[in-house]
């Protein structure tokens, strides 16, 4: 996902800010489509595993060098 490359390039803050803008196109009970189109609807299969998982691994990985750069500063 987008947001690791993003963490893993030391630009925490662009990757923390598209996370959580990633998490407004979970439609109301957090469930996610295999696409997101131009206008945020929801296309493609629905609910998507490999959605969730990459999100829960963007996730780990953000996490994990926010609290990186907490130790070393």
């Amino acid at each position: 996902m987008y947001v690791d490359a993003l963490a893993r390039a030391g630009r925490l803050e662009d990757a923390r800010l598209t996370f959580e803008k990633m998490l407004t196109y979970a439609n109301h009970v957090g469930l996610f489509a295999e696409e997101i189109g131009p206008s945020g609807e929801q296309l493609g299969n629905f609910p998507q595993a490999f959605t969730h998982l990459a999100l829960i691994d963007s996730a780990i990985t953000l996490n994990a060098q926010l609290d990186r750069r907490e130790s070393a500063g």
